[in-house]
């Protein structure tokens, strides 16, 4: 039965090392100094099942020194939308890993596997007042402002 288990672990790692290893054509991926730039892709118009991945971009700039890019669909032609890459690697996108929907763990997972510097400080979405706000926003986000 250990056996078995692990070889399942082994088969959802490997699949997901594959997974990440998508690389796409992004538009802006790197920085002039050759930094990589974290690429949040939404659908136009705004508002349609992207403002999600749009408070996961908040978070992260709250806790990582990484520079971020928020492009609609039609400046980042041929990619799927809602998505989110580093440089031109994918991290999720619509059809795709997590079906575009990105949360704060999943892309900081990639940014601490690539030694990205976090910040000196964490930003305001961290303190308790402004976090519960955030949280109230994040959920009427989800449900659809209902």
């Amino acid at each position: 039965m250990r056996k078995i288990t692990l070889a399942l672990l082994g088969g959802v790692f490997s699949l997901s090392a594959v997974a990440a290893d998508v690389s796409m054509a992004v538009p802006g991926a790197q920085t002039a100094a050759g930094q990589k730039v974290l690429t949040f892709i939404a659908k136009d118009p705004p508002g349609q099942r992207c403002n999600g991945n749009l408070q996961v971009a908040a978070e992260v700039a709250n806790t990582y020194r990484v520079p971020i890019q928020l492009l609609p669909s039609s400046l980042a032609q041929g990619l799927p939308a809602p998505a989110v890459c580093y440089g031109n690697q994918l991290i999720v996108a619509d059809g795709k890993e997590h079906n575009g929907a990105a949360s704060y763990q999943i892309v900081a997972d990639v940014l601490e596997l690539e030694g990205v510097a976090k910040q000196d400080k964490s930003g305001l979405l961290f303190q308790d007042t402004v976090r519960r706000d955030f949280d109230a926003l994040k959920a009427t986000i989800k449900s659809g402002g209902k």
